[in-house]
């Protein structure tokens, strides 16, 4: 089902707040060249009126990069839009999935599925002020929407205003009786519905998203769609990312094991640490890289007792990971 077009979309690691920052994004980059990568959710008024290196700066091994972006303001989006794409992003997305209830008051976030209308001004205004796609990220609605209304009147409304790649978490988000963490849960998936607006709209980029866990499900879901955004899975067990671009793209994977990625990760987080980076901004995201592998459990005690110290630096994780071989190569000897 891929074409060129769409072959971009193909594979994504999702936006995670807290999570998807600078560093977590040269990791996973380091294990895929293929997949495209988000960073967090960043509102206008912090890019307008924010510290807009800090905010922005990515390093430039992360290509293919898109900034996410929250707000309801068309002149505001179109503004911050265009300061990402000076800031070298490939893609701006715009976030109206998220439920909590900080973004819910600022009028950005799931809400804006009750206000098609307004998200495809939104769309319409960053196409205009960018030469890079722009896409949107939804739910399939909220509350006690249809969903098949729902989606179908903002998909149709965001694909006249120009967007170039839907991106659907296939649940419902609940903004009245079930917290942020809950309605990562709760509301059932319905995988069926993403795979209907696909049918319905055969030449727009659909992207699906939401609770899955791993690439082989990745396969299954590129039969009825353009493309794959994993989360948590890919988050908390970081391992699954080393396997994307053999599985889905044909293609030799830049490292072959988790060990490797760490080597390869060490002038990185050298260059972060003589610029005044703290070690454990970096190694907090490696905590599910050896997930059910013998050792695993000492690697992340290793990094969390020692990755936060004042001065740790590179032979932290070089300890974790020796850690880890050993323990594996004592398990194969009993």
């Amino acid at each position: 089902m891929t074409s060129k077009t769409t072959d971009i979309w193909r594979f994504s690691v999702a936006p995670m707040m807290d999570w998807t920052d600078r560093h977590c994004r040269v990791f996973h980059r380091i294990m895929t060249r293929r997949s495209k990568l988000y960073t967090e959710m960043l509102t206008t008024g912090a890019i307008l009126h924010g510290d807009r290196q800090r905010l922005l700066g990515f390093d430039a091994s992360e290509h293919p990069v898109a900034l996410q972006l929250g707000g309801s303001s068309p002149a505001d989006l179109a503004q911050a839009a265009r300061i990402g794409e000076d800031f070298g992003y490939d893609e701006i997305n715009l976030n109206i999935g998220c439920p909590s209830d900080r973004v819910k008051d600022g009028r950005f976030g799931a809400c804006l599925m009750a206000e098609p209308a307004l998200v495809a001004d939104c769309v319409a205004a960053m196409k205009q002020a960018v030469k890079i796609p722009v896409t949107v990220k939804c739910r399939i609605g909220i509350d006690h929407q249809d969903p098949e209304l729902a989606l179908d009147t903002l998909a149709r409304g965001v694909v006249a205003a120009g967007t170039d790649a839907l991106i659907v978490h296939a649940r419902k988000a609940w903004l009245n009786g079930l917290s942020p963490k809950e309605n990562r849960y709760i509301p059932p998936l319905d995988y069926g519905r993403v795979y209907r607006l696909k049918a319905a709209l055969p030449e727009v980029p659909i992207i699906i998203n939401g609770g899955i866990a791993s690439i082989a499900e990745a396969r299954q879901h590129l039969a009825h769609v353009d493309g794959v955004m994993l989360g948590r899975a890919a988050y908390q067990e970081p391992w699954r990312l080393l396997a994307v671009d053999a599985e889905l793209f044909g293609e030799t994977p830049p490292q072959a094991t988790m060990k490797d990625a760490f080597e390869a990760m060490l002038p990185y987080i050298e260059r972060e640490l003589a610029s005044g980076t703290r070690l454990h901004a970096i190694t907090r995201h490696f905590v599910g890289a050896f997930h059910a592998v013998p050792g695993a459990r000492a690697f992340r005690r290793h990094l969390a007792e020692n990755g936060v110290r004042a001065g740790a630096g590179v032979d932290v994780l070089r300890d974790a990971v020796a850690l880890v071989r050993e323990q594996h190569a004592a398990s194969l000897a009993a």
